[in-house]
């Protein structure tokens, strides 16, 4: 898993509640197991007309947005179903960092496992970012994870609470399986141990 230290990008605005994960990646693009490609399909249909032609008004097809790596967006994102799909699909667009007033737990877990940095700030400073996201490309949001601070491209920082544990895998780039490994030496004394305990095993 990709480690996340500090991001400094575009952040797009979507100042809407309830952000679904079918909204986020539609159910027919569950099918496959691959991480990768996702990203075509990410909020597909808010993105394409009935045509598959892109919807101009929706905020990634917008030529300030499209290579945003920020989202800032409303209550309750990633509610829903707890499809792991949804985080993939942000990442491979090429979101990494997701700041909402709140977040569906499911949801919010995830992002941690695929490398993807979900911040909950209270309503009044996510309506700051959101205003600073509105001015286009030229304006960048600065976040620090070892600090726990995000940087509006005013220079107003703000700061967030983060779980340590999570917020060390992030910064080491530990999902589940790299956790684990971290563990290989003592699994192997374990496995040797356990082998001429019962070598019939």
């Amino acid at each position: 898993m990709q480690k996340f230290t500090t991001l400094t990008g575009i952040a797009a605005p979507m100042p809407m509640i309830n952000v679904d994960t079918d909204m986020i990646i539609p159910k027919q693009f569950l099918k496959t197991i691959k991480r990768s490609g996702l990203g075509a399909n990410l909020f597909d249909e808010m993105r394409f007309d009935d045509d598959g032609k892109e919807i101009d008004s929706f905020v990634l097809n917008q030529p300030a947005y499209r290579e945003a790596e920020i989202l800032v967006a409303g209550d309750n994102f990633g509610c829903g179903s707890s499809r792991e799909h949804a985080p993939w699909a942000l990442l491979d667009f090429g979101i990494r960092c997701v700041i909402a007033p709140s977040f569906a737990d499911i949801f919010y877990n995830n992002c941690f496992k695929n490398g993807i940095l979900p911040i909950a700030l209270p309503q009044d400073v996510v309506d700051v970012l959101m205003k600073d996201a509105e001015k286009g490309a030229n304006a960048r949001i600065s976040v620090d994870l070892e600090a726990q601070t995000v940087t509006t491209s005013d220079g107003e920082v703000v700061s967030f609470e983060l779980d340590a544990f999570k917020k060390h895998c992030l910064l080491n780039g530990l999902d589940d399986i790299g956790l684990t490994m971290e563990k290989v030496s003592s699994i192997d004394a374990f496995e040797s141990k356990a082998q001429a305990a019962r070598p019939w095993a």
